[in-house]
């Protein structure tokens, strides 16, 4: 890591650094790995090394420092080094690292794992058990018929969000339902011997109860985005900085259980292969602006209804999601990126008139 600016190290030498570690006596399952699996973990490592070097330059204050990850937590090969069997039932690991034959099960797409389309193959070890990835070269898009409608949603902790018709999600928290177990498989874990099986089984459990959250965060997110993107021509939501929000120690835990930048990220991503409009707003005033009158009404977070003094009395997050849906509407020569193009709407017109034109 300190050698990076001094010797000037390209991903080229790193690269040739690596395969010199085949040969090594101090890491054997280097010189077992295909030639492409040992180049697809240098990619990996100088990304992350990359990463780091450049987060230092933004002067972020979470740079990133890379982190040791175990030979045995997962392996990727790219167009060799594996085989398909001719069901797409099983595949054959045909380097020396001794894997063989893998039988695939689960629910997957078998017509789609043609070869010319994979372009890696990564196997991952889990809590509860190995998985095989099919990285695939292939575009997605499924458009869907437009419905005339246009949503602004305001992302919260008492309800995980508020649209601008007045609907509200609740807020799943998924983390704090299973705290209690968590917390009794850890403390379990803190009373076994280091190095003891009991205590790596222990420790299993508790991974495995980490991965249960990870994944029903995961399909909340999904499912909701989803949901958005079928019932609506254009979806807007606040740019919110989560780094900085989670800053609050008192909120943290509850904005990271919330999970709200990997719910926004499956917005933008059902929206790019559904054909539908997905935009971010800057989030100042949001909640303060009255969406009748635009005069800045003041409240604190433990105020939840929007009262002014124009006559409009609404629920503070529905007040919110009108100006962020309001904001999207009437920007003037915004550019919004959607399937690729570049939609330039003038001041006051409704970007659901694009859509819908």
């Amino acid at each position: 890591m300190d050698s990076h600016r001094e010797d000037k190290v390209n991903y080229a030498s790193f690269c040739k650094f690596v395969t010199t570690l085949s040969n090594d006596s101090d890491t054997p399952f280097v010189g077992n790995l295909n030639s492409m699996a040992r180049q697809a973990s240098a990619e990996r490592a100088w990304f992350a090394i990359s990463r780091f070097y450049d987060n230092c330059k933004k002067g972020l204050a979470q740079k990133g420092y890379p982190k040791f990850k175990k030979f045995s937590r997962s392996v990727e090969y790219k167009t060799s080094g594996w085989k398909l069997s001719e069901d797409k039932k099983s595949i054959h690991i045909t380097d020396k690292t001794g894997i063989g034959r893998l039988k695939l099960v689960g629910s997957y797409n078998r017509e789609i794992l043609d070869k010319p389309l994979i372009k890696r193959v990564r196997l991952i070890k889990r809590a509860d058990g190995f998985y095989c990835q099919f990285v695939l070269d292939l575009e997605r898009v499924e458009l869907l018929n437009s419905t005339g409608k246009e949503v602004g949603i305001d992302l919260g902790l008492n309800h995980f969000l508020t649209d601008s018709n007045g609907d509200k999600i609740d807020n799943p928290r998924f983390l704090r339902k299973a705290e209690k177990r968590l917390k009794k498989a850890q403390r379990k874990l803190s009373k076994k011997k280091k190095g003891s099986q009991k205590r790596l089984k222990q420790k299993s459990k508790v991974a495995r109860l980490h991965l249960k959250v990870s994944r029903q965060r995961k399909d909340f997110a999904v499912k909701t985005a989803k949901a958005l993107i079928q019932s609506n021509d254009l979806v807007v939501y606040e740019d919110l900085k989560v780094s900085n929000m989670v800053k609050n120690r008192k909120l943290a835990k509850s904005i990271s259980d919330a999970s709200w930048s990997m719910f926004t990220d499956w917005l933008d991503y059902f929206g790019k292969i559904h054909g539908k409009f997905v935009v971010a707003v800057n989030p100042q005033y949001t909640s303060q602006q009255c969406s009748d009158c635009g005069n800045i009404v003041k409240k604190t977070l433990s105020v939840r209804t929007h009262i002014c003094s124009c006559g409009c009395v609404l629920d503070r997050d529905e007040n919110a999601a009108i100006n962020i849906l309001r904001r999207a509407n009437t920007v003037g020569r915004t550019e919004i990126q959607a399937l690729g193009q570049t939609t330039h709407c003038l001041l006051g017109e409704s970007l659901i008139d694009k859509v819908t034109g």
